[in-house]
C-alpha cells in the first residue's frame, strides 16, 4: 500500500479517530448489523456466491459471508480498516479477499460477481457524478441478473435525532439538519467533531434515480431500522423478547412503505443487473 490518498482526508481522519470495529458491537449499531445480515440473505439465490463487499471497513460482513461459505472480496480505503480486516480473514477457514481501493475505480474483471454490497459509497461520495461512476463501476463488474444491494443514510436522519435529544435546539446543529434536508449535503459543525464526517444524505426518490439512471433494474428500497426505534425505550425493550417481536414485527409489516422510510435512519435499495432484452 502507498501512501496515495483514495478518499477525502476528512473521512480519513473520522475512521481513524472513531472505531468502526466497535460501532456494531454496542448500541444501535448491534441491532443495525442483525437487520442488515438479515436483509442481504434475502437477495442470497446462489451457493456458494461471489460477492464484493465495497466500503467493507473492518470486514465483519465480509467474515460473516465467508463463513457460510461464498466467494467474497472486500474492498476498502482506509489502510487502518484494511489491516484489521486482513487479520480477521486470515483466522477464517474460508478467507475472504482484501483489496486497498475504491468504488469509482474497481480492480475487477466484467461480469465477475453475483452480488455487490454497496456500503460506504454511496453516503461517502458528496458529489452526484461520483455516486454515478461507483454505481457504474459496481453495474460493470456485476454479472447478468446479478443485484446490487446499496446503503445509504436518509436525509431526515440527523433532524429525526435532534429532534428526539434536544440538539435541534442547538444552533450548528439545526444549520447541519437544513442543509442535509434541503441538498442532502451533511458536514458536522466544528463544535460536534463525534458526527460522522462529510456525507451525502439521500432522499429515497434520490437514492432510487440514481441507480435507474444507470439502467438498472429497480427491485425495492427497504428501511434498515424502520420507524421502531423512535420507541423512547427502544434498546431496554430490543432485550426483552416480547416487546422486540413487536418492534421487529413493525419494522418488517413497514420496511418497503415508501411514505414510511424517511422514518428510518438508513435504507437499503435493491438493484438487478439485466440485459436490454430480458426486461
Amino acid at each position: 500500500m502507498n501512501s496515495k490518498q483514495l478518499i477525502s482526508r476528512n473521512i480519513e481522519l473520522f475512521y481513524n479517530t472513531a472505531s468502526e470495529e466497535t460501532r456494531l458491537n454496542k448500541g444501535m449499531g448491534i441491532f443495525e448489523f442483525e437487520r442488515t445480515k438479515s436483509l442481504i440473505e434475502k437477495y442470497i439465490t446462489t451457493s456458494p456466491s461471489t460477492i464484493i463487499d465495497i466500503g467493507g471497513g473492518t470486514g465483519k460482513y465480509s467474515e460473516w459471508l465467508a463463513n457460510k461459505g461464498h466467494q467474497v472480496h472486500l474492498v476498502e480505503p482506509i489502510p487502518k480498516h484494511i489491516q484489521i480486516a486482513q487479520n480477521r480473514a486470515d483466522k477464517l477457514k474460508n478467507r475472504f479477499s482484501v483489496h486497498w481501493g475504491e468504488s469509482r475505480k474497481l480492480e475487477f474483471p466484467n461480469n465477475f460477481a453475483d452480488l455487490i454490497l454497496l456500503h460506504g459509497p454511496l453516503y461517502h461520495l458528496q458529489k452526484k457524478e461520483d455516486r454515478a461512476l461507483s454505481i457504474r463501476e459496481a453495474k460493470r463488474v456485476l454479472k447478468n441478473n446479478g443485484i446490487i444491494l446499496g446503503f445509504a443514510i436518509n436525509y431526515t436522519a440527523s433532524t429525526l435525532v435532534g429532534l428526539l435529544n434536544g440538539l435541534i435546539h442547538k444552533k450548528t446543529f439545526f444549520e447541519m439538519c437544513k442543509d442535509e434536508l434541503t441538498n442532502g449535503i451533511h458536514n458536522p459543525p466544528d463544535d460536534f467533531p463525534w458526527l460522522l464526517a462529510e456525507a451525502y444524505y439521500h432522499t429515497p426518490e434520490q437514492l432510487k434515480n440514481e441507480f435507474i439512471s444507470q439502467e438498472l433494474t429497480y427491485l425495492t428500497t427497504h428501511a434498515v431500522e424502520g420507524m421502531a426505534w423512535l420507541d423512547k425505550n427502544y434498546f431496554m425493550n430490543m432485550l426483552n423478547d416480547k416487546k422486540k417481536e413487536t418492534l421487529l414485527e413493525l419494522t418488517q409489516i413497514t420496511e418497503n412503505d415508501s411514505y414510511l422510510l424517511p422514518f428510518s435512519p438508513h435504507m437499503m435499495i435493491a438493484v438487478k443487473k439485466q440485459t436490454t432484452y430480458e426486461k
